[in-house]
């Protein structure tokens, strides 16, 4: 399991985050000023920190000039959002800069790509008892392969890398049919009801009222 510092000092905002990070099935610890989260890095293991610059007592950009020598990976998470401020927290070695406000799937799917870069890519994921083998695109039901056409492995894929977490139909429709589909959303709910009695995930791919579908791990 990857181990993710959230330094951030707006406690719904690390709530919030914190809150995803577990659902994605991460581990995580809080910090709510600079010096709190230089003594958490210096003595737990964390494999990302998510870094707010405008940290109380050491602010972000001194925080991560301190933790240089322990060569953690940082996403800086910040309101601040002039081209001077990126360049400063890239040139620091920040692995990513995330300006406030941002959705949740957006920070998600940059710590999947800094971790992946750092830590070695994602060859399969779990759910469910279904094996899901990212790099050649194969699913598995114990021991039996289960062949799915692209869009059906596309959405499984989408709902599996954000497990219980609730994705709209818009959200999958444009992740994975693309901007300029002509399809709507009700072509979801035909590949969901696919996915469903395939895989046996009646009751594993949960409808969420007015909003759209969760894989629930």
């Amino acid at each position: 399991m990857y181990n993710i510092l959230v330094a951030e000092d707006e406690q719904a905002v690390n709530d919030l985050i914190t809150m995803n990070l577990k659902l994605a099935g991460y581990g995580f610890d809080k910090a709510y000023n600079g010096k709190e989260a230089f003594e958490k890095a210096k003595m737990g293991e964390f494999h990302l920190i998510l870094l707010d610059v405008m940290l109380p007592i050491i602010d972000g950009f001194e925080l991560a000039e301190m933790l240089g020598p322990y060569n953690i990976p940082i996403i800086f998470i910040t309101a601040k959002n002039s081209l001077a401020s990126k360049i400063r927290g890239f040139d620091l070695g920040a692995r990513d800069y995330v300006v406030k406000p941002f959705e949740m799937l957006e920070l998600q799917a940059r710590i999947r790509v800094v971790l992946n870069s750092r830590y070695g890519e994602t060859e399969s994921i779990m759910a469910g008892g279904v094996k899901i083998d990212i790099k050649q695109r194969r699913v598995f039901v114990g021991e039996n392969e289960v062949s799915l056409t692209k869009y059906e492995f596309d959405l499984l894929e989408m709902l599996a890398i954000n497990k219980n977490i609730a994705l709209s139909r818009e959200k999958l429709l444009e992740t994975v049919w693309g901007y300029n589909s002509e399809c709507d959303s009700r072509t979801v709910d035909v590949y969901i009801q696919k996915l469903r009695k395939k895989l046996g995930f009646e009751d594993t791919i949960k409808t969420v009222y007015r909003v759209g579908y969760r894989l629930e791990v």
